[in-house]
């Protein structure tokens, strides 16, 4: 199949910046990961895409935008295509003629049991401010095959498990972690579609709290829970939620849980609660797996929060698993989810699926997305 050069962009439920990845692929191996880079969004645009989050919980029809959610979706594309520009203005000669942009834009509404998911970003008018073209809407179809629409990025997941070098290839069973705003796991075995659902809070809720208690966007490298103990008996309720006890295919949306269960601790200790409820769930996935993995590689910004991956690690060796980082396995795991966006965009130029019966619950094998051909092209 024919090898093309592509970005992608995500903006993730964290909802801290945009990053931009560059892959080649075929749409089935990557054959070259590329550099990338990471925009991040000032506390005040941070601030606007918080409070459309309320505004979008009235949304009832996908291309809905009430309130000024229409003027934010146009900021968010140009703020993208100047990502974009920066991006290749920087990179190498190699990487400065992409064929096609992966666009995520941003998730300010998940309800999978209504049929809606909701990524504000123009794909047309950022094919028309980049020049290049750009496939976009990539969860929707997903929905119209009867899947959840989420996760996305096992596909890209299932690749790089196949890529690993050769100090990993045999530690089958296979689970990618990826901590954001809401962590996933991506379970793979040697042969078969991947499994893959979403397992918790990741990030979201530490960020919250942090936010509210401190001050702080989020609590840098665990600093802040560094000072706090575990509250266990909170944990635990947390657990409870019903949502654990069910199998995948399953997804989350930013605000299907709250700070209620931690109200009232410490600054530190609700800090370090909501890192070690991160993991627990993270844990409790394996439940819903058909063997415990041997290997789980972790990205996303939670992998930079030793509470997480410290009781992780800790959970896991009780399953006689090891867990490593992304950069462990020669991966980039600040940019995993973008470089999942550009695999998908070249995947859905093929037709190719995007999306399994496994990862999301559709009835078949899925391709989607929209293309949005660049002016003149």
């Amino acid at each position: 199949m024919t090898i093309m050069r592509a970005i992608g962009l995500m903006s993730g439920t964290s909802m801290d910046g945009i990053d931009v990845a560059s892959i080649e692929t075929d749409g089935t191996l990557v054959t070259e990961i590329g550099p990338s880079q990471f925009v991040p969004y000032d506390a005040a645009f941070r601030r606007r895409i918080e409070a459309a989050l309320e505004t979008a919980k009235s949304i009832v029809a996908r291309e809905d935008r009430p309130g000024r959610l229409a003027e934010l979706e146009e900021e968010i594309t140009l703020r993208h295509a100047r990502a974009v520009s920066d991006f290749l203005a920087s990179a190498s000669s190699a990487w400065q003629h992409p064929q096609v942009i992966g666009f995520h834009g941003q998730t300010v509404l998940h309800r999978p049991q209504r049929g809606v998911t909701v990524q504000l970003g123009d794909g047309a008018s950022l094919a028309r401010e980049t020049g290049i073209d750009v496939i976009h809407d990539m969860r929707a179809n997903d929905m119209k095959y009867g899947g959840q629409g989420a996760p996305l990025v096992p596909a890209y997941h299932a690749a790089l498990a196949h890529s690993l070098p050769p100090a990993f290839r045999d530690e089958y069973p296979i689970v990618f972690v990826n901590v954001g705003g809401i962590s996933n796991i991506t379970y793979v075995q040697r042969e078969g579609d991947p499994i893959a659902f979403d397992t918790g809070p990741g990030n979201t809720l530490i960020d919250q709290w942090v936010s509210l208690e401190g001050g702080v966007p989020f609590d840098a490298g665990g600093a802040i829970a560094s000072e706090g103990g575990v509250d266990h008996s909170r944990v635990l309720r947390y657990l409870d939620n019903p949502f654990f006890e069910r199998g995948g295919p399953k997804s989350l949306d930013r605000n299907d849980f709250t700070l209620d269960l931690v109200a009232g601790l410490e600054l530190a200790d609700g800090a370090r609660t909501l890192a070690a409820l991160s993991a627990q769930a993270i844990l409790k996935s394996v439940e819903h797996l058909p063997a415990s993995p041997k290997l789980w590689i972790v990205s996303g910004g939670g992998r930079k929060n030793p509470h997480i991956v410290g009781d992780l690690r800790a959970g896991a060796d009780t399953l006689k698993a090891r867990v490593i980082v992304a950069e462990d396995a020669g991966l980039n795991g600040d940019a995993t989810e973008a470089e999942a966006w550009a695999y998908l965009a070249v995947r859905s130029l093929k037709g190719l699926p995007l999306t399994f019966p496994t990862t999301t619950g559709c009835h078949a094998p899925a391709t989607g997305g929209i293309l949005s051909k660049a002016k003149g092209a």
